[in-house]
């Protein structure tokens, strides 16, 4: 059973810093492309920063330079350093995954929600 799970949200203050983090169950993982979306309240949902399985890496113009996506693979697990948080960061996080082959991203987790005070 597919399972992913992520932790590390919670409220924190603008300038401040959080770790997300997402643990995987997930065949070829490491084969896989994974990716950080968020959803704030009203909005849609929108990419936060991707990672090839190649070692790529992308990110929202919005996040370029505050965010730090990584990954483990000997722990299936990918992680999102966030310093420097403004208000507008307020979301709830997702962590995703794309399979090796599959256009698009088919597996998420259940979220976990970061509020930041001004």
């Amino acid at each position: 059973q597919v399972q992913l799970v992520e932790s590390g949200g919670g409220p924190v203050e603008a300038g401040g810093s959080l770790r997300l983090s997402c643990a995987a169950s997930v065949r070829a993982f490491s084969y896989s492309h994974l990716g950080w979306f968020r959803q704030a309240p009203g909005k849609e949902r929108e990419f936060v920063a991707g990672m090839s399985w190649t070692g790529g890496f992308e990110y929202a113009d919005s996040v370029k330079g505050r965010f730090t996506a990584s990954r483990d693979n000997a722990k299936n697990s990918v992680y999102l350093q966030m310093d420097n948080l403004k208000p507008e960061d307020t979301a709830i996080y997702y962590c995703a995954v794309k399979p090796p082959l599959s256009p698009d991203y088919r597996y998420w987790g259940q979220g976990t929600q970061v509020t930041v005070s001004s």
